[in-house]
């Protein structure tokens, strides 16, 4: 499987190459308790999960999978 993104990369790195990758951090902003893409738009996604108590292998996933639709 070709990843597409890696932990150390930015939510706004990911929203800007895979448009699909936005629906996966919204459908997590009640979770972490507010907007992912406005509060932590420039932080990595490692650094989301560790703040938010977000699961990143989850989280990684879930973007895979987003990303792999769109092609």
């Amino acid at each position: 499987m070709t990843r597409h993104i890696t932990p150390d990369m930015t939510l706004l790195d990911i929203v800007h190459k895979h448009r699909a990758a936005e629906a996966v951090f919204r459908a997590r902003d009640e979770q972490a308790g507010e907007c992912l893409l406005c509060k932590a738009l420039f932080e990595t996604v490692a650094d989301v999960a560790a703040r938010y108590g977000l699961d990143l292998d989850a989280l990684m996933a879930d973007l895979e999978a987003a990303i792999s639709e769109e092609e």
